[in-house]
C-alpha cells in the first residue's frame, strides 16, 4: 500500500471580528491534496512559538504558502516598515526558524510568494520592500479590482536556468506565469541557486543547493493546479520528494 506523506502548512494569524484566528488559504490546501497527492496538516503559528522538533520529526514536506502580510523588515536589515504594511509577528516568529531545522533534517520544502521570501530572509538574504519603486524593475502587482481570474492570470514570461530543476519540468526555457507581489529578493540566500528571473532581473525561483529538496517561487503555482501542467509538474516534483522522505521516514 503506497503512503500518504505527511505536509505541513505554517498558519496565518488572523483577526476576524473580536478574535485571532489561524487559518490557511484553502487553495493550498486543494494543491497539496490534489497535486501532491499527500494529506495536509495546518501549524499553528502561535506567539511564542511551540517548539518546532516535534512537528518535523512526524511530517514529510513543508509548504511554505503565499499571504497578503508581509515579513517584518528587522528579520533582514535595517530598515522600518511603512504605513499600511501588514504583518503577521507570529507567523514570522514560527517560520523563520523552522526553515533551517526542516533543511537540516532533509524535509523537501515548497515555499509560494511569502514562503519564497521567507527561505530567502530565513537563509540570510534581503528583500526589497516595494519592488515598484526599485529602478530599473517593474511593478510585480496585480489589480485587485481585477477578478481573480485576471489577478492570478498570467501576467508576465520568466526565463529558467537552463538545465534547472523548472527548465526540466517546463520542457522549455521560458514560460508564463501569474504576478501578485509588492516585494521581492534583494540579496539571495546562502545555499540558494536561481531558477527563474523576470523580464526586468528579478528573482522569480531558487532551488536548495544541498541534498535536501528546496523549490521557491515567487508566483503562485497553486492557482487552479490541475489546468496549468506546469504548476502542476511543480507539485508533483515536490510530493515525489515528499514520497521519498516517507519511505525513509518508515524505514
Amino acid at each position: 500500500m503506497a503512503l500518504v506523506p505527511l505536509v505541513g502548512l505554517p498558519t496565518d494569524r488572523k483577526v476576524i471580528g473580536a478574535h485571532p484566528f489561524l487559518a490557511v488559504g484553502e487553495k493550498y490546501v486543494r494543491a497539496v491534496v490534489d497535486g501532491v497527492g499527500a494529506t495536509p496538516v495546518l501549524l499553528p503559528s502561535l506567539q511564542p512559538p511551540l517548539p518546532v522538533a516535534p512537528w518535523l520529526s512526524r511530517l514529510d514536506g513543508l509548504l511554505l504558502t503565499g499571504s497578503l502580510s508581509n515579513i517584518e523588515p528587522h528579520h533582514y536589515g535595517n530598515e522600518s516598515s511603512w504605513e499600511g504594511n501588514l504583518h503577521d509577528p507570529a507567523r514570522d516568529a514560527s517560520t523563520l526558524p523552522l526553515i533551517p531545522l526542516a533543511l537540516a533534517q532533509g524535509l523537501p520544502v515548497l515555499a509560494i510568494c511569502r514562503g519564497f521570501q521567507e527561505v530567502n530572509v530565513a537563509l540570510g538574504g534581503s528583500l526589497h520592500q516595494k519592488v515598484h519603486e526599485v529602478p530599473g524593475l517593474d511593478d510585480h502587482r496585480e489589480d485587485v479590482e481585477a477578478a481573480l481570474e485576471v489577478q492570478y492570470g498570467p501576467a508576465h514570461e520568466i526565463r529558467l536556468q537552463p538545465g534547472g530543476w523548472l527548465a526540466r519540468i517546463a520542457g522549455q526555457a521560458q514560460v508564463r506565469v501569474n504576478s501578485l507581489h509588492g516585494q521581492g529578493v534583494a540579496r539571495l540566500g546562502e545555499g540558494l541557486a536561481v531558477e527563474a528571473v523576470s523580464p526586468d532581473g528579478l528573482v522569480e525561483a531558487f532551488r536548495g543547493t544541498g541534498s535536501s529538496f528546496l523549490l521557491g517561487v515567487q508566483w503562485h503555482p497553486e492557482w487552479q493546479v490541475g489546468e496549468n501542467p506546469f504548476y502542476l509538474g511543480i507539485f508533483q516534483a515536490f510530493g515525489d520528494a515528499c514520497r521519498r522522505h516517507a519511505e525513509q521516514r518508515r524505514h
